[in-house]
């Protein structure tokens, strides 16, 4: 992306400080500052002349956004989110004033907590041992080995470490929601099984982490587990459908 214009990171209810010391994208980093309307502030800054996502940004937009965190509610946007002007981001702040602070309350002491389900690494033992298709497959490969017993049977072995994954994701899911506000379910991702997001409270993310990790060491021969976060809640902000938007963006 190339030109001018404001570079928006998120809305804040109104009075929402501004962490001392956090800049922006570009380079040299850009100082923030409040866009103000009503009961709602964007946090903006300059838009840099060429704007790619490079990790320094990305980086940095993360941080915005976590500190921003840290003392409210926020209502994320996501990278690369560029209006004309501060008009147009009032003109957006004022059209939507009730959507938005309605999410900030959903949002207040909450944080977003990702998971995603792998199949297992080095869990081939575990699948010969409780898979009789495998161990059939195998006993086959043995006797007559050739290319076509060799394929079949690491399908069967990708087959089962998938389903095995699922499986317990599944399990896992079952258990978590309980604890969560809410629940949504992520793009699909290659390879992985599962990949749900939970709006946390913040003061109960330790202990919500803390279940996956259990759980994660009772099932090491079934699903490999990744946790991420605590994250700015992207995945539970609607807007006309799904997202906030900026005019102009």
């Amino acid at each position: 992306m190339t030109g001018s214009g404001v570079y928006v990171y998120a809305i804040v209810p109104a009075g929402a400080a501004i962490p001392s010391g956090t800049t922006g994208v570009g380079s040299p980093p850009a100082p923030l500052r409040p866009v103000r309307d009503g009961k709602l502030t964007a946090v903006v800054s300059d838009a840099p002349g060429q704007l790619r996502a490079r990790r320094r940004d990305l980086l940095a937009h993360q941080d915005v956004l976590l500190r921003l965190s840290d003392g409210g509610p926020v209502l994320p946007m996501r990278f690369g989110a560029v209006a004309p002007d501060e008009e147009s981001v009032r003109a957006q702040l004022a059209g939507s004033q009730s959507e938005h602070l309605a999410t900030l309350r959903n949002l207040d002491g909450a944080v977003e907590i990702n998971l995603k389900a792998f199949p297992a690494q080095d869990a081939l033992a575990a699948v010969v041992a409780e898979e009789k298709n495998v161990r059939r497959l195998r006993e086959a490969v043995r006797r007559r080995p050739d290319y076509e017993a060799n394929v079949r049977l690491g399908e069967a072995v990708a087959a089962a470490l998938s389903r095995r994954a699922a499986d317990a994701g599944k399990k896992l899911l079952h258990r978590l929601t309980p604890l969560a506000r809410a629940a949504a379910a992520g793009p699909e991702v290659h390879g992985c099984a599962l990949n749900v997001s939970f709006l946390v409270d913040r003061s109960g993310s330790d202990a919500f982490r803390a279940v996956v990790r259990s759980f994660a060491d009772g099932h090491r021969e079934h699903v490999d587990l990744r946790v991420a976060g605590p994250l700015p809640c992207y995945s539970f902000v609607p807007s006309h459908g799904r997202r906030p938007s900026v005019a102009g963006v």
